[in-house]
């Protein structure tokens, strides 16, 4: 990753490391749930006081994204009002509270072990908490980054974000492996049949301990952000031009620097401009981005894959979807090191196709044991195409793709629908997948991915027709985009 300006690389790495923390955080909380939730759904099926349903079940695990929805929906508020540094040392703070309460939902006001009702809604009162973090972190993270970025090579770092967060989910599965050890997960049926006596300590502590170690990056996140700059482009729109310039110019060399400036002065003058001054197509566009790479389903395989590998027949899910973690890692590089020279569109039409012939591979051999391998090498592909597309490009272009003066408030839009149609997702997928039709109990499984599949080559066209390419173009560029439009 070369740069052609004179400027100091190592501060711009630095700062950029420490913004992609967030994403980590990100990742790390969205997929902790992977591995906690059969033995957390064990600990609430003994609760005295209420009967824990599967639909109780699917909003326990959701319940981080509810919180998502109103972070990332807040999202442009703080940025606006906060600024884009102080907003992520708030996420962090939140990340570091839910990660304590998760762990210990009875702090002061229950009896340590004692399910109860009363306890469950204090737990997913945690979860909703950290679930705001994620979603400041979410809006803010990519914008921190690709305001400070040179525009050469804005796509790649903003990139890293999604790496970060992918490698966060990586670490967590890793740390949830670490945590179960020896002890087994509870085997929870139909009838809500519970091993007691073999996965006793994971019931009543083993997803306490995995919620709990999201407290390290968190509270190492909350104190590293302290040291970083604001964005030159926020503190232009607050006045203070002397500090931006010598952020630019650090970044970036003297003349460049002093350059750009005069370029965000010119886009930051227009600081009132309403949310549709550049017309209703790029705030369309930067939904849709959004909807997309939540509505082929991804999250459904991130969260539930022990879930999934389990029901595959494997005899160690959770080493299957450390495998899984580790394809995700490669994938996500080749999107970084290809997105400034392929392009954003290129990568996001091949990735949907990709996704496509996975999702459908997954759906015409689930539940047959004979092709349990074609299932695996379907469900790998479905994820790795994920990785190196949709899951990088959409933040990328997010962060990127509207004008400076609606770019706080845009942005929160467009994540919260991404974070709404998660909560969609992630809610309806366990209903969907044991579903039946009279005698046939492999229904769900191949409706669900091929709902899925129809949903990834939607998305293609989409792309094709609609996504401007925005490589090269720097943000006040995308001022002039629109205006043409």
């Amino acid at each position: 990753m070369e740069q052609n300006q004179k400027g100091s690389k190592s501060y711009l790495i630095s700062i950029v490391m420490v913004a992609v923390l967030g994403g980590l955080l990100f990742g790390y909380d969205t997929a902790v749930i992977s591995g906690a939730e059969k033995g957390l759904q064990a600990f609430f099926l003994n609760a005295p006081d209420f009967i824990y349903t599967d639909g109780w079940h699917g909003f326990t695990c959701a319940s981080a994204l509810v919180g998502c929805i109103i972070g990332s929906g807040l999202s442009g508020f703080f940025a606006s009002n906060l600024g884009r540094k102080k907003s992520l040392i708030l996420a962090g703070m939140l990340f570091f509270i839910s990660a304590l309460g998760s762990m210990e939902p009875e702090f002061l006001l229950f009896n340590h072990g004692e399910a109860s009702f009363s306890l469950l809604i204090m737990f997913n009162i945690y979860r909703v908490i950290g679930g705001v973090g994620v979603g400041l972190a979410s809006a803010i993270c990519p914008m921190y980054i690709a305001e400070v970025a040179p525009s050469n090579i804005r796509g790649t770092l903003v990139s890293w974000n999604q790496f970060a967060i992918i490698f966060g989910q990586l670490v967590v599965y890793f740390v949830n492996f670490i945590i179960l050890g020896n002890n087994v997960n509870p085997v929870i049926e139909a009838l809500k049949v519970i091993n007691p006596d073999e996965a006793a300590w994971t019931i009543s502590t083993g997803w306490r301990y995995m919620f709990g170690s999201e407290a390290v990056p968190a509270g190492l996140f909350a104190l590293l952000i302290c040291f970083v700059p604001e964005t030159p482009r926020y503190l232009v729109m607050i006045g203070q031009d002397n500090k931006a310039l010598a952020i630019l110019q650090r970044i970036n060399g003297k003349s460049e620097g002093a350059g750009i400036l005069d370029d965000i002065r010119n886009t930051i003058t227009e600081k009132t401009e309403k949310l549709l001054t550049y017309g209703w197509l790029v705030i369309f566009i930067g939904i849709m981005l959004s909807v997309f790479q939540q509505a082929v389903g991804i999250n459904a395989v991130l969260y539930y894959a022990p879930r999934i590998f389990g029901d595959m027949g494997m005899t160690n899910p959770m080493v299957n979807t450390v495998m899984m973690g580790i394809v995700n890692i490669l994938f996500t590089l080749v999107a970084i090191f290809s997105v400034e020279k392929w392009g954003r569109k290129p990568l996001l039409i091949y990735g949907s196709i990709g996704m496509a012939i996975g999702a459908f591979g997954v759906a015409a051999t689930f539940g047959n044991p004979a092709m349990s391998l074609i299932t695996m090498i379907s469900i790998m592909v479905y994820s790795a195409s994920f990785m190196f597309s949709w899951g990088p490009i959409c933040w990328v272009l997010i962060a990127e793709i509207f004008p400076n003066t609606i770019r706080g408030k845009a942005v929160a839009i467009a994540v919260a629908f991404q974070w709404i149609f998660n909560w969609i997702v992630s809610s309806t997928f366990v209903p969907m997948f044991n579903m039946q039709l009279g005698n046939d109990a492999n229904f769900g499984h191949w409706f669900t991915y091929g709902l899925y599949g129809i949903i990834c080559a939607l998305a293609a066209v989409f792309v094709w027709k609609l996504v401007p390419e925005t490589k090269g173009k720097t943000l006040e560029d995308m001022t002039n985009l629109w205006k043409k439009n």
